[in-house]
């Protein structure tokens, strides 16, 4: 089934391809104080609550400190807004879990590390379980 937030995942999303169209993107939510953001650390449970611009304003020092450290790039690439000029739904990908999301690969994608949203997150991990075909075929190789 289908939902809201699960659709909104799933939607079209615009790369911050460089470091000034994330620091446009974090002050663009600075300056949009009155909206209540949700974190997502995604793995952990889903916030039940937004948070305050304090919290915000928090994570994004915190965020874009470990993205430039661990992302040693000329150009981010790693966050995507659903609408840069108005988002409401925002990817930031961890740097050490890029897997095969910029190319072709093995298994579907990463997901994000965490995710910022107007919508009340859902259970990523439980709502798109891995492919249990890899799971059949150790298991029947050695009969298990």
């Amino acid at each position: 089934m289908s939902t809201p937030y699960l659709e909104a995942y799933k939607g079209s999303f615009k790369s911050m391809l460089r470091w000034e169209h994330l620091d446009a993107l974090w002050q663009l939510l600075r300056d949009q104080g009155q909206k209540r953001w949700y974190i997502y650390a995604v793995g952990e449970t889903p916030p039940a609550e937004a948070v305050g611009m304090e919290e915000l304003d928090r994570f994004i020092v915190e965020i874009d400190a470990l993205l430039h450290r661990e992302h040693d790039e000329s150009y981010c690439g790693i966050v995507y807004a659903d609408n840069p000029l108005d988002p409401t739904f925002i990817k930031i990908y961890d740097p050490n879990n890029l897997g095969s999301s910029c190319g072709p690969g093995f298994g579907p994608p990463p997901m994000p590390g965490w995710i910022l949203s107007l919508l009340r997150p859902e259970d990523l991990k439980a709502a798109f379980p891995p492919p249990a075909g890899r799971r059949r075929w150790w298991q029947n190789l050695f009969g298990r």
